[in-house]
């Protein structure tokens, strides 16, 4: 395992260093940013796959970039995981807060995870079984148990309508919590929920390269992630509530569904 989550943490650093590399070239003003931003990720997760593909050739692929290696077409018990660029808008507008995530899963489950911020310079990762750090310190979650002292971060689709269920929830959440985010990366809201930074996050519109290696990270730190309804977590339908303690959990789940006609458990209320 340790060579596993050695190669996580080369490719991503080196995808991050490929990101800065990049971000001089875009100008967040100009009529079209979005090709070079294409041209960055594709760079940072060739990168990462030069170097996944060295060590572990027989292993499968799925980068946000090319959605290689799909569950339809597997040749390896093993897939690494990979999201070059989260936080696509706050990296054009050189706002401090992306990141690059790397993970290995082994038969449905992850087993290592990295998630890189290059301009912090700050790496978390974590192994199944071994907790999680922060460039090689030992990171847990807050002791945070109420909605009423947490600090909570959401992810919100792209062009989210007025009327959608996540408007209803943020809603919920803002009116009860001590204070709400929204950051611009997933994989970064994981870490730092790992780290104690934050002590809860809920998202229902992220894909599965945005959080495999944030998940492990808050599960090794000792937080709590499930469904969003409450029910398990399924890495591959991504739609998930996470907190730093089991009370502020069940509060969350309580909270995000209120009104939506589900109960803490997932089903449905007469």
């Amino acid at each position: 395992m340790r060579d596993y989550i050695t190669v996580c943490e080369r490719s991503a650093r080196k995808g991050g260093q490929v990101l800065l590399d990049w971000q001089g070239r875009i100008h967040p003003r100009e009529k079209a940013p979005k090709d070079l931003v294409s041209e960055a990720d594709l760079a940072s997760q060739d990168a990462i796959y030069e170097i996944i593909h060295e060590a572990f050739p027989d292993h499968d692929f799925l980068g946000e970039e090319d959605e290689t290696g799909n569950h339809e077409d597997r040749k390896s018990d093993f897939r690494w995981i990979v999201d070059p660029l989260d936080g696509t808008v706050n990296y054009v507008h050189r706002l401090p807060a992306f990141s690059v995530s790397v993970a290995l899963e082994h038969c449905g489950q992850v087993q290592a995870g990295v998630v890189y911020d290059p301009i912090a310079n700050e790496c978390y990762s974590a192994v199944r079984g071994e907790g999680a750090f922060l460039n090689g310190e030992r990171i847990s979650v807050s002791a945070c148990d109420s909605l009423r002292t947490a600090l909570v971060v959401a992810s919100l689709s792209t062009g989210v309508s007025r009327d959608s269920p996540e408007i209803d929830r943020f809603l919920n959440v803002l009116v009860e919590c001590q204070a709400l985010r929204r950051l611009g990366s997933a994989a970064l809201n994981l870490a730092y929920l790992a780290a104690g930074r934050l002590d809860a996050y809920w998202a229902t519109s992220v894909k599965v390269w945005d959080v495999a290696a944030g998940v492990l990270l808050v599960q090794e730190a000792g937080g709590f992630l499930t469904g969003v309804e409450g029910e398990p977590f399924e890495l591959l339908r991504p739609q998930f509530a996470a907190a730093a303690t089991a009370a502020l959990h069940a509060e969350l789940i309580v909270t995000l569904n209120r009104g939506t006609g589900c109960t803490s458990a997932g089903t449905k209320s007469c």
